[in-house]
């Protein structure tokens, strides 16, 4: 009981180390593109950050307004956008047309193994994948920017619902 205490603990200052750090960045970035750093941006990535799951726009927008009412989708989806190209978050595309943004802050690299019949996404944190793939992108001569990998099939579930759809 009392270790469990002391790890949350532990885990939630490192989460407001984290969190100030992607604030700053974030701040600094909104300064350099020539824009105004603002309360509803603040409270944007505010939420955001509180999320560990993949979100929409959309999903983003219905957390917000649980906590600030005020705030439009318009507000949401370039904020999001604006953390997007600021390296705060990234892009994942879980194959259904959906456009859904992760934090980056505190997480580790990670790929993505996908079911095209039921959505389901499982994250693939495999450091000898990562250094294949650096090994890959030396041997063919690339100066690497960043990377992604996302395998699409059937989970085992839906495997034995069915088998392969082709």
């Amino acid at each position: 009981m009392i270790l469990n205490i002391v790890l949350n603990s532990i885990a939630l200052r490192w989460r407001l180390v984290l969190s100030k750090n992607a604030q700053t960045k974030f701040e600094e970035f909104v300064l350099q593109k020539g824009l105004r750093q603002t309360r509803p941006r603040e409270k944007v990535l505010e939420v955001f950050w509180a999320t560990e799951r993949h979100v929409s726009v959309q999903d983003l927008y219905d957390l917000v307004r649980k906590k600030y009412p005020g705030i439009g989708y318009a507000t949401v989806s370039r904020t999001l956008k604006l953390l997007s190209e600021a390296g705060i978050c990234r892009i994942v595309d879980l194959g259904d047309g959906v456009q859904r943004f992760e934090h980056k802050f505190g997480h580790e690299h990670h790929d993505h193994l996908i079911c095209t019949r039921c959505g389901r996404f499982v994250e693939i944190f495999s450091p000898p994948l990562e250094k294949f793939q650096d090994q890959l992108v030396k041997k063919h001569g690339f100066v690497q920017e960043y990377h992604k990998l996302d395998i699409f099939g059937l989970c085992p579930k839906c495997q034995k619902r069915g088998g392969l759809k082709r």
